[in-house]
């Protein structure tokens, strides 16, 4: 029986985040999020299970309220990296859950990295 596309991007997530658990040696996580309407990403330091950092296209001071486009995808990406750099990080690892590492996805992680992120 062929597995619909929410199961697979399900299994897709899961392979990741294991992958990622086996390689990250302590560092934080950079976690992404992508609706149909706009984009998240959460700095995780999963050690003591909390949130750094985050940057989303729903703040208002970003100017990108509600969109989610390659645009919006840099600015966050940009945004993320300036603070995570105030919360004393510099190198993180890329979870980019189910999602596939192109479009929005690749403009936010390029956006990260011109910040000053290593991943």
């Amino acid at each position: 029986m062929a597995l619909t596309k929410r199961e697979l991007f399900l299994k897709r997530r899961l392979r990741v985040r294991n992958k990622l658990r086996a390689i990250s040696d302590g560092r934080p996580r950079l976690s992404v999020h992508r609706s149909s309407k706009n984009i998240s990403v959460q700095l995780i330091d999963d050690v003591k299970g909390v949130t750094l950092a985050s940057a989303s296209s729903l703040e208002k001071d970003l100017g990108v309220v509600g969109k989610n486009n390659l645009e919006a995808a840099a600015k966050i990406g940009s945004a993320i990296a300036e603070r995570a750099k105030a919360a004393g990080v510099d190198t993180v690892i890329f979870d980019r859950g189910g999602f596939l590492f192109h479009g929005k996805i690749k403009a936010l992680a390029d956006a990260a990295r011109e910040g000053g992120l290593k991943f």
